[in-house]
């Protein structure tokens, strides 16, 4: 049995210690937001924080996160309000939306360590790949939420959060219209 604290819940699972975090996450935990990508640790979209450390879970198994602290993107925020995920809907910085839980993990373990960071650190610490080449807003999203988490910026409107009907989100993001032939 190999027990840790998955977003701040204790967990055992009772698999083959070989298991990748990842297969551990997804397919016992159904926390989906990990994602698979290239199971060779290049993507980056299956990127959790161990520990306060941006890592790939595809090339960790279960039995090396035993006793360790493991956060996803579920974990993050239950309603979407932490600095990164916020600056990324605000930046325009998310499209299909496949690799963002795993830059928004890189990117929140970056700012722990670096509040400040450059264009040569977000670079260095953001590697994961994006089919959709947002590379550039991402810098500027990043930058964002290093701003409001250092309170010296208000996290700009951006998504609704989680449970809100279509209606109230049109009202709450003026560019969203809902008609009653088209209804979400």
């Amino acid at each position: 049995m190999t027990k840790f604290t998955v977003n701040e819940r204790p967990v055992q699972f009772n698999m083959d210690p070989q298991t990748p975090l990842l297969w551990a996450l997804r397919d016992a935990a159904n926390l989906t937001g990990t994602k698979f990508g290239c199971g060779a640790g290049d993507c980056g979209a299956c990127m959790v924080d161990i520990d306060g450390e941006a890592i790939r879970s595809c090339l960790v198994t279960i039995a090396e996160a035993e006793g360790r602290f493991v956060t996803t993107i579920e974990g993050l925020s239950r309603d979407r309000s932490h600095p990164v995920q916020q600056a990324m809907v605000a930046s325009g910085a998310i499209q299909c939306g496949f690799c963002t839980p795993g830059i928004v993990m890189a990117a929140q373990a970056l700012l722990k360590s670096n509040p400040n960071p450059v264009d040569a650190d977000i670079d260095a610490a953001i590697t994961n790949i994006c089919r959709c080449g947002v590379y550039p807003r991402l810098r500027d999203a990043i930058k964002q939420a290093a701003r409001i988490a250092r309170g010296e910026a208000r996290a700009p409107a951006a998504a609704p959060p989680p449970g809100i009907t279509p209606e109230d989100a049109a009202r709450a993001v003026p560019a969203m219209t809902i008609s009653d032939k088209n209804k979400i």
